[in-house]
């Protein structure tokens, strides 16, 4: 609205009001000729009227500033004196608490040369914009056809734009023009492992500290591929907007040619790494130089990770996103590569495995959980947008390739058992999961059932009684029966205690003198400790 006010068919008129809008944008006009004008009226319009349709009811002004603000119309241009005496202060005020320009015209101009004069300027500049937009997306076009990828389009959209441009995944992951991210920091459109906030970013011109960026989707076949932002000192004009939303196309262009390759490139290492892990692999030391040849050394002290993504319904959005398990792998990928890049990362379908190198072959089970969950913090990030809750399982330490099968299957079996016993979002190490493995290998969860009701008998009853019971139980067994210990730990007065133990007694039997029971009763508590039971 402030280029439209330099007209020169618009000289000599003032803003009434609402001069705190006037970087609102015009891409119409419109001309008020009945009160009930707001059926006809678009966004983004500067409205001309010379009041004539109002000159009956003055007070309804009032509303129709709110209306036409609510719409999304640019401005109100007035000629008044002629069937309005002037706008009543109300009026104005509304305009300028809402940010609403109201401009008054002289008497002199025609709307026949205002509406010529406009709509004259704003064809220039929708031709610059398109003229501008093409240049853009000849060049871009250019370095993907010379076998260009992500990067080198955020190289030429930093020459282009003059400014950083990175390209993110849905979920923030900068996966180009990551060079620039310590410059980017200081913006707070970064989390502190260096994801694009996209939750609180959506597209469009946004200002930050220092400056303004702009980001458009990558969107190709209605699935969403990610985000291009732009870092400017100045806010980008509608051009500029504009062939950064041309640049999107080519970007997704890129993307799914890449994604096609890393497809078929996945597929062969997949097959190669499942024969590795389920053993097939006759020649071990063959298999480890072919690993060697893929960028992985499998040859070194390693921990298997598995993590599988919980069940749950994807709902889905326009534009969708792209296969949620094919994602989840990305991101694991993503975050791997920067530790380790020499650990294997590959999609086994319902599960992404990881074989990730130890400090030596005597690292320590918290030295391993904690280089796992540092990884785990990077995959989840901050809570942007894209992400499911997943559950993990992590093995012993596998000194050479050949014990690759077995911490596979440990992997395996704690994400297995630590679901069962925590439920979604378990994180589960074999080494910590005690008596719970052999439970797991009892496939019939009836017998499992039956013990636990055969060994707790009335106390396995679901009731908010029975459970408080069982927790005083599990503490008297973990400290050995010695009830001034057990009573500390409860809160319990020692008296109190006694008192439980006694009905405890009554529901169980002597446990307090039974070593036998005392271990049975031990282990149906660990079993029902399994979800789903």
């Amino acid at each position: 609205m402030r280029d439209v006010l330099e007209a020169s068919s618009l000289t000599g008129a003032r803003v009434l009001a609402g001069d705190t809008g006037l970087d609102r944008v015009v891409q119409r006009l419109n001309v008020m000729e009945v009160p009930d004008i707001l059926p006809w009226v678009k966004p983004h319009e500067l409205l001309l009227t010379t009041g004539y349709p109002l000159r009956h009811y003055p007070s309804s002004l009032v509303d129709l500033v709110r209306d036409l603000d609510e719409r999304g119309l640019a401005a109100l241009a007035v000629k008044p004196h002629r069937y309005l005496d002037g706008l009543p202060a109300d009026v104005l005020a509304e305009a300028d608490r809402r940010g609403f320009p109201i401009i008054e015209v002289t008497a002199e101009i025609g709307f026949d040369d205002i509406l010529n004069d406009v709509l004259s300027a704003l064809l220039h500049r929708q031709a610059s914009v398109l003229a501008r937009s093409d240049e853009v997306h000849r060049a871009l076009v250019g370095v993907v056809l010379e076998g260009g990828d992500l990067s080198d389009l955020a190289a030429e959209l930093t020459r282009i734009f003059g400014g950083p441009v990175v390209v993110t995944t849905p979920d923030g992951r900068v996966i180009a023009g990551a060079d620039a991210l310590p410059d980017l920091q200081s913006t707070g459109c970064f989390d502190p492992t260096g994801r694009f906030r996209v939750d609180e970013e959506p597209t469009g011109v946004r200002p930050h500290s220092g400056g303004f960026h702009t980001t458009v989707p990558v969107v190709a076949g209605r699935i969403d591929h990610g985000r291009i932002v732009a870092f400017s000192a100045s806010p980008l004009d509608a051009a500029d907007v504009y062939s950064l939303e041309r640049a999107a196309t080519v970007a997704a262009l890129a993307v799914t040619k890449q994604l096609a390759i890393d497809a078929v490139e996945g597929k062969y290492r997949a097959d190669f790494l499942r024969d590795l892990l389920t053993g097939r692999v006759e020649d071990v030391p063959t298999a480890v130089a072919h690993a060697r040849t893929l960028g992985w050394d499998v040859e070194r002290p390693l921990v298997a990770v598995v993590a599988e993504l919980d069940p749950a319904h994807e709902t889905g959005t326009v534009p969708e996103l792209r296969p949620v398990q094919e994602r989840f792998a990305t991101a694991w990928q993503s975050v791997v590569r920067w530790r380790d890049a020499r650990a294997p990362v590959v999609n086994f379908n319902q599960e992404v495995v990881v074989l990730l190198g130890l400090p030596g072959p005597h690292a320590s089970a918290d030295m391993i959980e904690r280089a796992v969950n540092d990884l785990v913090r990077q995959v989840v990030g901050d809570g942007g947008g894209g992400r499911r809750s997943f559950s993990l399982g992590i093995s012993r330490p596998a000194l050479t390739a050949q014990e690759l099968p077995r911490a596979y299957e440990q992997a395996r079996k704690a994400v297995r058992i630590g679901r069962r016993l925590h439920g979604d979002g378990a994180r589960a190490s074999f080494d910590r999961l005690g008596v719970h493995r052999l439970l797991s290998l009892i496939p019939d969860t009836s017998e499992l059932r039956g013990f636990v009701e055969e060994v707790l008998g009335e106390l396995a009853a679901d009731t908010p009684e029975n459970a408080d019971l069982r927790r005083t139980l599990a503490v008297l067994l973990e400290t050995n029966c010695t009830v001034a210990e057990a009573a500390r730990r409860l809160h319990f007065h020692y008296n109190t205690l006694r008192y439980r133990i006694t009905k405890l007694e009554k529901l169980v039997g002597p446990f307090t003198d039974d070593a036998a029971l005392r271990l049975d009763l031990a282990l149906a508590l660990r079993v029902l400790e399994i979800r789903g039971l």
